[in-house]
């Protein structure tokens, strides 16, 4: 209704300004023209809004009680833990698809795709910064590696000897290869 009355107002105003003179305001294309103009303004300003519509969820395709779709979980999957091997990506996804869906998780439901998501994401900001890093960084990362490993029992080094050849851990391909050569130099 305020539309409206500025409308109406702008259009009285502009007949005036148009109109300075008695002479001119019995011109009747000007009154016509005028007419024509009210009529527009007063149409455009009460025709009703088209409302937006809200995307309803499709609750068959989510995560029951949230908004999430397992199609997002294995996106996010595919893209933080690109290291990761397709079918290892398919064993996470599968993994957490299973505790998701179960009954029992219910009450946690939300709570443990916010973990993941977190923490997701953490691996992915961990692989950007470690791949921008300079080869005398890397190489300084892999010095202190070796000097952090060096009291390891032979099976633990053993066990991260394999991980890192498996590229299990988050690290641009050189990064990895520095410290699995800096283990197997003992």
């Amino acid at each position: 209704m305020h539309r409206l009355r500025r409308a109406v107002l702008f259009t009285l105003l502009l007949a005036g300004l148009a109109m300075p003179g008695r002479a001119q305001a019995a011109d009747p294309i000007l009154m016509f023209l005028l007419g024509i103009a009210r009529d527009m303004v007063i149409a455009h300003v009460t025709k009703p809004r088209p409302k937006q519509e809200v995307p309803l969820v499709d609750l068959e395709l989510v995560y029951p009680g949230t908004l999430v779709e397992p199609d997002h979980i294995r996106r996010l999957i595919d893209e933080c833990f690109a290291y990761l091997s397709p079918s290892q990506r398919g064993e996470i996804f599968a993994a957490l698809n299973e505790a998701l869906l179960s009954p029992r998780n219910a009450a946690v439901r939300a709570p443990m795709i916010d973990y993941f998501v977190q923490h997701a994401l953490a691996v992915r900001a961990a692989q950007q910064r470690l791949a921008q890093m300079t080869p005398d960084e890397k190489r300084m990362i892999a010095a202190e590696f070796r000097a952090a490993t060096t009291g390891m029992p032979p099976e633990e080094q053993e066990q991260l000897t394999m991980v890192l050849r498996q590229g299990l851990l988050p690290l641009p391909d050189d990064l990895g290869q520095l410290m699995l050569a800096a283990l197997e130099a003992r």
